[in-house]
């Protein structure tokens, strides 16, 4: 039986849950490319405030491990249109633990493979599975009782363009690719700087919601700030939003 938590630990939880039942309801949309922090941040920042949390790209990687899964030519943007209703893709919004399934497989590990990584741009490049995702998220947004903190490419642009808050997150390649190579254990730093510059290039240039800065976001520049220091400047964002509120 796993212990159960401290005291004091349930009192922290008890404390942010009614401060999220008693603040208004608040929509944040984070995007930004990979190696920003936007996965680390978003799930703490929900955390901290008693908010929903959705991570976009999980959603786009289940998708992918379905198609390659079931031995559909991911080159074939056809043959991915014809098929992107039929897996069912379950997005758990606990920020503390945050879950995935596919037809009710747990895909949280898989999804996370290389293979994937390698095919996700191209998946996700293809209207049909935009449409089909963004319909998902949509919904998953408007039933957070209690707001959310929903991160992805095209959150602030395409998905939820009346967010109350947007944040736009940004890095040098440099650091991106070091925080991303220590995500992968040890990855080459410059294969990684490259991957990652290719996958801007990818996800800027797709026809449809391409990776791109809202009018409207507050940029912040992660390169030379700590996780802690960016959760802090973004949980302040998000509170003078529920103030002004």
């Amino acid at each position: 039986m796993p212990p159960y938590p401290s005291p004091r630990t349930r009192k922290v939880s008890v404390t942010v849950e009614k401060a999220a039942r008693t603040a208004p309801a608040v929509i944040v949309a984070i995007d930004g490319p990979s190696g920003t922090g936007k996965s680390s941040t978003s799930k703490a920042v929900a955390a901290q405030l008693g908010l929903s949390y959705l991570d976009t790209g999980a959603q786009y990687r289940a998708i992918t491990w379905w198609m390659v899964s079931n031995g559909i030519d991911v080159a074939d943007p056809s043959a991915i249109a014809a098929v992107a209703e039929k897996p069912e893709i379950v997005s758990g919004t606990d920020p503390s633990a945050p879950t995935i399934t596919v037809d009710g497989t747990d895909v949280g590990g898989p999804i996370r493979t290389q293979e994937v990584t390698s095919k996700v741009s191209a998946v996700s490049a293809v209207p049909e599975v935009r449409a089909r995702i963004t319909e998902l998220q949509r919904s998953l947004a408007a039933s957070a009782v209690y707001g959310i903190v929903v991160e992805g490419r095209d959150i602030g642009t395409t998905v939820l363009p009346d967010a109350d808050l947007k944040i736009f997150l940004t890095a040098s390649p440099e650091a991106r690719a070091a925080r991303r190579s220590g995500e992968l254990k040890g990855a080459d730093v410059n294969a990684t700087r490259e991957a990652l510059i290719k996958r801007d290039a990818a996800d800027s240039s797709r026809k449809t919601s391409p990776l791109a800065k809202a009018d409207d976001a507050v940029e912040v520049d992660t390169s030379d700030l700590t996780l802690q220091q960016v959760i802090e400047c973004v949980v302040t964002l998000v509170e003078e939003k529920r103030a002004a509120k």
